[in-house]
């Protein structure tokens, strides 16, 4: 009989294995965006990708032994925020889409990595956190590796680079709003409805813009459905990720996106970013684990008070 390779691993491993695949699988979808970009609009691109995509969603949600438990409920309170939220999301792709296409590989999914930034801000007004100085010093790192990357009023300055901030405050809002929901409804009906919410939203940008192009061939059928298809494996692998141990744990591993989006950028587009990354990527990634650490510790010095 054949078993999985890492049938014997502890959690966490393979939630660090599980983490690193579905990065890897997210930028290769990027690539595979950018592949394409240049024959079909963006929203057009958003749209399959939604699409195709939804099926993992449902695949989620099947597995979920949570939403088996709960009868297998379908309609939810807050359906109509769900769908909403789903819109933040198509919203965000159409800005990373666009992004890509007219950017490196690496330095529009570097610049996205503002994300856990901008979640910190927005749980301020959203959530009523308060955010203390390691994070604020944290924010303040994190901007300036963007400054660094994007160069504001210098010549290889491009007006497209504000798109991938766009994009990360709209995943941002999408991650944050995503504990409004009430406690007892599933992960994957939150996802189902979010997804459902970003084919309707990206379909709506499409034909409110350049409208649908007919697919030219066999191989960019191929393409799009690959794209779809990866994208929601990844979604399927990073949620499963995350159910294996704390999240606070595995998102310093997400920064690996960095790397992988050069090489793919390097290999299969003769992109090599260095000047344009360095030096602001490492005051990006800084930013982002210190507040990683700051979750982590603040977890550990509740378990302890609990005990206590």
């Amino acid at each position: 009989m054949f078993k999985l390779p890492f049938r014997h691993w502890s959690s966490f491993s393979r939630a660090v294995f599980l983490i690193l695949l579905a990065i890897f699988l997210f930028d290769s979808q990027a690539a595979i965006i950018k592949h394409v970009g240049d024959r079909y609009p963006v929203p057009q691109v958003a749209s399959f990708r939604n699409l195709f995509g939804f099926i993992p969603s449902i695949l989620i949600l099947y597995l979920s032994a949570e939403w088996h438990e709960q009868g297998r409920k379908i309609i939810i309170r807050q359906w109509r925020f769900g769908l909403v939220r789903g819109l933040f999301i198509a919203g965000a792709q159409y800005c990373f889409y666009l992004a890509i296409t007219k950017m490196e590989l690496a330095t529009a999914t570097t610049l996205t990595y503002i994300g856990p930034i901008f979640i910190t801000i927005l749980s301020i007004p959203i959530l009523k956190h308060s955010v203390g100085l390691w994070r604020w010093l944290a924010v303040g790192i994190g901007f300036l590796g963007v400054l660094l990357i994007m160069r504001p009023g210098a010549e290889v300055f491009t007006p497209y680079a504000l798109l991938p901030i766009a994009a990360a405050f709209g995943y941002s809002l999408a991650i944050v709003s995503s504990k409004l929901f009430d406690d007892d409804v599933p992960t994957p009906i939150i996802n189902m409805y979010s997804a459902f919410g970003a084919i309707a939203g990206s379909t709506a940008i499409l034909f409110s813009t350049t409208g649908y192009i007919p697919i030219e061939s066999a191989v960019d059928w191929f393409w799009l459905v690959a794209m779809g298809s990866v994208g929601g494996c990844a979604v399927l692998l990073m949620v499963s990720a995350y159910r294996l141990t704390r999240p606070g744990s595995l998102s310093p591993f997400e920064y690996f996106g960095i790397p992988f989006s050069f090489v793919l950028g390097w290999v299969f587009f003769g992109e090599a970013p260095f000047e344009r990354l360095l030096p602001g990527v490492i005051f990006v990634v800084a930013g982002g684990l210190i507040i990683a650490w700051r979750e982590r510790t603040r977890r550990i010095t509740a378990a302890q008070a609990i005990v206590k």
